[in-house]
């Protein structure tokens, strides 16, 4: 089994930063850096949660995809720590959300809990 869990959520002002980080632990995950895992995000209850960003198996970082955060945020990976994070500078409002991470590989796929991440002046 495995378990993974998001932190670094917080109340923030715009234009500040946070990092999130997403750690694994469990057998499953002994070889961590060989998941591929994505942050996500919920904006409002009953909504489809978003992929923002991921780090494919064997790979360290990368760059943001989706739109909204193109340019804003990196994803990355400490291969030791068996921790992915997820760097977000200059926050909006509309960033407020609950940020989740997946990890999967064929045929295993598992969620974190969410951390919530409120932007707020």
């Amino acid at each position: 089994q495995g378990l993974l869990v998001e932190s670094g959520g917080g109340l923030v002002q715009p234009g500040e930063s946070l990092r999130l980080s997403c750690t694994a632990s469990g057998d499953i995950f002994e070889r961590f850096d060989m998941w591929t895992v994505g942050w996500y995000r919920q904006q409002a209850p009953g909504q489809q949660r978003k992929l923002l960003a991921t780090v494919s198996a064997g790979t360290v970082t990368s760059e943001a995809d989706e739109d909204s955060v193109k340019g804003r945020c990196t994803i990355s990976r400490d291969i030791v720590k068996k921790t992915v994070y997820l760097q977000m500078n200059g926050l909006v409002p509309e960033d407020t959300a609950v940020y989740y991470c997946n990890a999967h590989k064929p045929g295993s796929y598992y969620w974190g809990q969410g951390t919530q991440v409120t932007v707020s002046s």
